[in-house]
């Protein structure tokens, strides 16, 4: 993607009023979102950090926590607190400009059942993804991971955390790692793993059948990395700049074409940037702000800009880069244009948020712009048709899901019959076995019977011959013992 830039021709600043915020953390585009805010649209300072009082209970100085924006509301979940991973939901109304904390279900396997008002484990590492009016959590280190990284959904009208089903091979557990949205996907990059190993795995998540997939790339990936920051431009291409090793900070800049799958390094021009890890960034238009992070010796004080068709980074405003973790939220004005260039969006501009990734001791960014009264009824008609369309798929979905059930059913009614079947032929093939065993005895049987019977014959044929014998040597015996008598008598006695 060298002559990427080549394509995309440069536009020059607007006048433009745009707002973004600061809360120590993590950076999120709430771009073209529909909300006024009299604290903050009274900034009159450009390209300047300006700090902006709130009310409520202050939530605890934190890293490495995440955050997201929905329906004028940003909600801030775990992170780590001098070592100590947290789990607490806090939020900030943007209408009040105060905070509050929310105490959160767990929701069971069954809809009905909720368990207590334990929020989810403690975590830091991990990423918060608006998706509709639900925030996605995924990764993150706990106290005690799991082999595989698990998706979270919580629901704000309900205060609500749930798992979500997921299929395919999930990536392996991780933290630091970056999640970008995608059109309706969301895809994970890097991070560090079991063991504090490395990773510059790529995996995407298809939100609509919440299936895993990990795909084969072209080119050149970025090192192995963690607490880098990642972006899409364009609904098509992902860019991952800086992050960390266990021993250095990176400042390059790479490019994945979404569609080719394609690794490249864009040559960039402006300033170089620093090398740093734990930083943030967010869109803005195709405007790529990054502020915060270090490089394991000290803070990074400037904040930067990477124009995304360019590839021009320069500098906004410079910003305290080693203060420690506060609860303090601060603004900036930005006097860039925040549209795309016209002609490179194939697609209209939506009002998804774009990446939730990498942390800094200062880091929530958002946007406010006010609309027009047209522009404002042309979106309510869109999204009316939207949800028209939602609608209509949800039926679809929902009858395709009983058929499925229909056949399931089927299916086990069927399985129940073949294994019915199997144990009627098992026991018919051991009656026939046993049949053919007790033909074969009663054959041995009448054999023995036959054998008997001539044995008896031979007895009384025996005991008949013995008889006659014993009847001849009766005989023959009385006649010899008479006339030797009387010879001898007559011998002896003459």
């Amino acid at each position: 993607m060298a002559n990427a830039k080549e394509s995309h021709p440069i536009k020059s600043a607007s006048e433009e009023s745009k707002v973004v915020v600061v809360e120590n953390g993590k950076m999120v585009d709430v771009q073209d979102k529909e909300i006024t805010m009299e604290g903050l649209c009274s900034i009159s300072s450009y390209d300047q950090w300006t700090r902006i009082p709130v009310s409520g209970p202050l939530l605890k100085p934190r890293y490495k926590h995440a955050a997201a924006v929905v329906q004028e509301k940003m909600y801030v979940f775990g992170g780590n607190h001098n070592g100590r991973y947290l789990g607490d939901m806090q939020v900030l109304d943007f209408k009040s400009l105060s905070w509050s904390k929310l105490e959160a279900k767990i929701q069971s396997e069954e809809p009905s059942d909720l368990t207590g008002t334990t929020s989810l484990p403690p975590c830091a590492g991990h990423a918060l993804v608006p998706w509709g009016n639900k925030i996605l959590c995924l990764a993150g280190h706990t106290r005690e991971p799991t082999e595989s990284l698990s998706v979270k959904e919580f629901d704000p009208q309900t205060c609500t955390w749930s798992t979500l089903r997921t299929y395919g091979r999930s990536p392996s557990t991780r933290g630091g790692q970056s999640v970008t949205l995608v059109g309706g996907t969301l895809v994970v990059f890097g991070g560090e793993g079991d063991g504090r190993s490395l990773l510059n795995d790529l995996h995407i998540l298809d939100l609509e059948t919440m299936t895993w997939d990990e795909f084969e790339t072209t080119g050149t990936p970025p090192s192995p990395r963690s607490e880098h920051a990642a972006a899409c431009y364009d609904d098509r291409y992902l860019l991952i700049f800086g992050g960390g090793s266990h021993s250095t900070c990176f400042n390059d800049l790479h490019l994945l074409d979404m569609q080719t799958m394609e690794w490249s390094r864009p040559e960039h021009q402006g300033i170089t940037p620093k090398p740093r890890a734990g930083h943030a960034g967010v869109t803005v238009g195709e405007n790529w702000f990054i502020t915060g992070g270090g490089n394991n010796k000290k803070g990074v004080p400037e904040t930067l800009v990477l124009n995304m068709s360019t590839f021009v980074w320069s500098v906004v405003t410079g910003f305290e880069g080693r203060a420690p973790p506060t609860s303090e939220i601060y603004a900036l004005k930005s006097s860039r244009k925040s549209g795309a260039p016209s002609g490179q969006l194939n697609e209209p501009e939506t009002n998804g948020l774009a990446s939730v990734d990498g942390s800094s001791s200062r880091g929530v960014i958002f946007e406010i712009e006010e609309l027009q009264d047209e522009k404002t009824i042309k979106r309510a008609d869109t999204s009316r048709t939207l949800l028209q369309a939602v609608k209509g798929e949800k039926s679809q979905i929902e009858e395709k899901l009983n058929q499925e059930e229909m056949q399931s059913s089927r299916l086990k009614q069927e399985l129940a019959n073949v294994e019915t079947k199997n144990e009627l032929d098992l026991v018919r093939n051991q009656l026939s076995a046993e049949e053919a065993r007790a033909s074969q005895l009663e054959n041995e049987v009448l054999d023995l019977q036959q054998r008997l019977h001539k044995m008896e014959a031979l007895e009384k044929e025996s005991e008949s011959l013995r008889l006659e014998k014993d009847a001849e040597s009766d005989d023959s015996s009385s006649g010899s013992n008479q006339r030797p008598a009387d010879k001898g008598f007559w011998r002896w006695n003459g």
